[in-house]
């Protein structure tokens, strides 16, 4: 059984009369010898980190080594302005705290990367909590996200090193909007404009972290990220159509990867981590004078 696209998925929904949820399911018990039993327990396993690494960026003292994030989530939580409304603030603020637990060397659920492993979290639980939503749907919408990492795994990269940031908080933010239209009772086909959506809101971002350090600006761009879920789901929900299909997207940010500098793929060389106060900063952090 394979999946190269999400057209593949989809495809497979219709011909099989089921969700993506189902087909990932079925992916899963397939290709891996797993039981349904066992994929979600796999699935529980992930969402407890998800929901322990929130609540632990917003309860405990959380200040990175290198001084760079201090406490952040709880100012963003706590702040009685609303210029995004409670549920995004909240939302971004916990996008915000698993970026700190993740500096911290806390637990994290990679989803898809250290780097942007704020944004399924944050959406996840926002999700829960607005909507009432049930864990057994959240499940079910981690393999609807899934379904999105697998096939941009597979045309793209993850990786900050070749993809930059779009690699990341781009696919992570697709991922969180395939979720959340999947939640709201999307189509199929709504899920996959929302990806494009996302994936077309972070096309050429760089990977540029101050200091080489997963902190500046990755932890803020976790919090971008999240409105960029949410708006992009709303965008699909609403009947918006994406001009470009959601896989010919995930091809352009391959392109667009290889077309990127060296300097701006993570290697600390360009962009915020090439400016003035970012290499200040990164002196301060190594004690170097050069």
């Amino acid at each position: 059984m394979e999946f190269n696209l999400l057209s593949d998925i989809v495809e497979y929904c219709s011909r099989e009369k089921k969700d993506i949820a189902q087909a990932m399911i079925d992916y899963e018990m397939r290709n891996k010898n797993l039981t349904r039993e066992q994929v979600y327990a796999g699935l529980k396993r992930i969402l407890f980190v998800m929901e322990e690494s929130v609540e632990h960026g917003l309860t405990q003292q959380v200040i990175s080594p290198s001084g760079m994030l201090n406490n952040w989530a709880k100012a963003v939580y706590n702040s009685p302005i609303e210029a995004l409304g409670p549920a995004l603030k909240k939302a971004s603020a916990r996008a915000i705290a698993v970026g700190e637990v993740n500096a911290c060397m806390g637990k994290i659920a990679a989803a898809p990367t250290a780097g942007s492993a704020g944004i399924m979290p944050a959406v996840l639980v926002t999700m829960m909590e607005e909507h009432k939503i049930d864990r057994e749907r959240i499940l079910d919408a981690l393999l609807v996200s899934s379904a999105v990492g697998l096939i941009f795994a597979k045309n793209s990269s993850f990786a900050g090193s070749e993809a930059g940031c779009m690699g990341e908080t781009g696919s992570a933010a697709a991922m969180a909007a395939a979720s959340i239209t999947y939640l709201l009772g999307g189509t199929d086909d709504q899920i996959l404009e929302s990806v494009g959506f996302a994936l077309k809101a972070t096309m050429g971002l760089v990977c540029d972290p101050v200091g080489g350090l997963v902190e500046e600006p990755c932890t803020t761009r976790n919090a971008v990220g999240v409105a960029n879920a949410f708006v992009s789901a709303q965008m699909a929900l609403a009947g918006i159509r994406s001009l470009i299909p959601a896989d010919e997207v995930i091809f352009a940010t391959k392109e667009v990867g290889d077309l990127l500098s060296p300097r701006l793929k993570e290697s600390g060389q360009g962009g915020l981590a090439n400016t003035k106060t970012g290499r200040e900063i990164q002196k301060r952090i190594f004690k170097t004078t050069d």
